[in-house]
């Protein structure tokens, strides 16, 4: 994967912001009035306004954090990272395979393909890291 198409290393804590920003305002929807079952007015209804900008806060806040740099960005973080995006398509489209067979609602399809490659491989891409970290210490320590 090419570090060219990746953003700098400070998007990561942007990206986490945005997302972090979107957990408090989704759990406390209820208190700030927007009701999950009201009149639906099409496109500009509350209801709709409200799942779009939660959607594009929490998607954008990952999507950033996921594709930072690190900041050592070497042919191994390359490998890795290119490992865990293919891990997380394969994922993804395990559960939308799932998901279509299982049910026809729209919004958590959509919800699901949104959340899941990114969290995934944000998820196995820092594991991955941490297990190459934590055998470069204990193979230190050896020598």
């Amino acid at each position: 994967m090419k570090s060219r198409f990746l953003f700098p290393y400070w998007c990561r804590y942007l990206g986490w912001g945005l997302f972090l920003v979107h957990i408090p305002i989704v759990l406390f929807r209820k208190q700030l009035g927007f009701e999950a079952h009201g009149p639906d007015d099409g496109l500009l209804s509350s209801q709709h306004v409200f799942f779009m900008t939660t959607t594009l806060l929490m998607a954008i806040g990952l999507f950033l954090a996921a594709f930072a740099k690190e900041r050592i960005e070497d042919e191994q973080i390359s490998q890795l990272r290119l490992d865990s995006l293919q891990w997380a398509i394969y994922v993804n489209y395990l559960l939308l395979i799932v998901s279509l067979i299982l049910t026809n609602d729209t919004q958590h399809i959509l919800f699901l393909n949104l959340m899941v490659p990114l969290v995934f491989f944000i998820v196995r891409f820092q594991w991955k890291i941490f297990q190459n970290n934590r055998l470069l210490k204990r193979d230190g320590d050896l020598r």
